[in-house]
């Protein structure tokens, strides 16, 4: 009796569920290493790394915690500084009130609990309606529910204003979720960032809810300009005179979103991403050269009617979403381009495309969220022409 005839006549007895089932990893490996196994890669396995879909996830929602940590601190520290002039209002006045925890800004674990009452009704939302569609979409398609969502709902509550209408977060991950993602196939397979295209819908659709002088710091009466605004409107040279200055605005104690207002907290995030290596620096190195390069110009050019000419790029590094989307948005590797070459050249034009928004279109001071859903759009015909090129010298190199 041959070997493989032995292996046939105990094979039931090694299966899952037979006589020796503890020993049907030993059976499994011993058979693939003297024959074919019974099932088999039907195409070439490309393993270059062993980071997983869960670990990648998982350390983009680490790399999330400081600039969340900052978040809520900022967000607490402007409402009660706010009320410290104007009296406490509303329901989270009350919870804070009741608790006995005081709204002094000097006390960062009050300020912390009241951006907290802030931002959970934000990041409920956002997980519950987000999870339905995922749960949905998952389940007609025969897939499993993965964890590509739990990124996109962080990202998203943190760039959303704190006092934004809670039907709106539902209404905008919706549409982030199903038009920006599942319509195109799901996790991996969408070319628009998803938090990204529910911010612009949410912009576009409620421009009142989500730009302006009363939204960032949500105080029924209190109304303060961003530095981007005031900025677009007096220059960035009077920032003082509003009590902005660019330590502040790299700390992150301005006003804002409730994610993209601390730089520092940002920064380590993002080195923690680059160490990882689930960023890929060369983004990252494409965006700031872009961004650096194209303010310079307009620093040199200069102009008597446009005072944002005259903004340097380490003001544009610090103010805006501009550093939350270099981090977490421009190193997203779906809708990035996946050529070396190409990653530069589309960091590049996200870096060119923010300034160019900022300085040259008075009525959209922000730019980073466009600029980063122009550079999507793009970025498969920037990996179309790399990979055309590189054909083509190959071509030459070998007549």
């Amino acid at each position: 009796m041959g070997l493989r005839n032995f292996f046939d006549r105990i094979e039931p007895q090694f299966t899952k569920g037979g006589r020796y089932e503890r020993l049907f990893p030993v059976y499994e490996m011993v058979e693939s290493f003297l024959y074919t196994p019974k099932t088999v890669t039907t195409a070439a396995p490309h393993a270059r790394s062993y980071v997983d879909m869960k670990r990648i996830m998982t350390y983009v929602v680490i790399a999330t915690i400081p600039a969340i940590l900052m978040g809520l601190y900022n967000t607490g520290l402007q409402v009660n500084t706010a009320f410290e002039a104007l009296g406490p209002s509303g329901w989270r006045a009350a919870v804070i009130d009741f608790f006995g925890i005081g709204f002094n800004a000097a006390n960062p674990a009050a300020n912390m609990l009241h951006g907290l009452l802030y931002f959970l009704p934000i990041y409920i939302t956002t997980l519950v309606v987000g999870g339905v569609w995922e749960v949905l979409f998952a389940t007609v398609r025969r897939h499993e529910v993965n964890e590509g969502f739990l990124v996109t709902s962080m990202l998203y509550a943190l760039i959303l204003p704190p006092n934004v209408p809670l039907w709106q977060v539902a209404l905008g991950i919706s549409f982030g979720v199903v038009i920006g993602k599942e319509v195109f196939g799901g996790t991996g397979k969408n070319f628009l960032n998803p938090a990204l295209t529910g911010r612009a819908f949410l912009y576009f659709a409620y421009p009142a809810q989500m730009s302006g002088e009363t939204i960032w710091t949500p105080v029924d009466g209190f109304s303060g300009a961003t530095a981007l605004a005031v900025s677009a409107a007096d220059g960035f040279q009077n920032l003082s005179a509003y009590g902005i200055t660019w330590m502040d605005a790299f700390v992150g104690t301005v006003q804002g979103s409730i994610g993209e207002t601390s730089t520092i907290a940002i920064t380590i995030g993002l080195a923690f991403l680059l160490i990882t290596k689930i960023a890929n620096w060369r983004l990252v190195v494409g965006c700031l050269a872009g961004m650096i390069a194209f303010s310079t110009l307009l620093n040199l050019i200069g102009s008597d009617t446009n005072p944002m000419f005259a903004m340097p790029w380490y003001w544009h590094l610090v103010v805006g979403g501009y550093a939350f989307g270099l981090a977490f948005m421009v190193t997203e590797p779906v809708s990035a381009s996946h050529t070396n070459l190409g990653r530069y050249i589309y960091g590049a034009l996200i870096g060119f495309m923010v300034v160019m928004i900022r300085v040259v279109n008075p009525a959209f001071p922000e730019g980073m969220m466009l600029a980063i859903l122009f550079g999507n759009v793009f970025a498969p015909l920037i990996d179309y022409f790399v990979v055309q090129a590189n054909i083509r010298r190959r071509a030459k190199r070998n007549v």
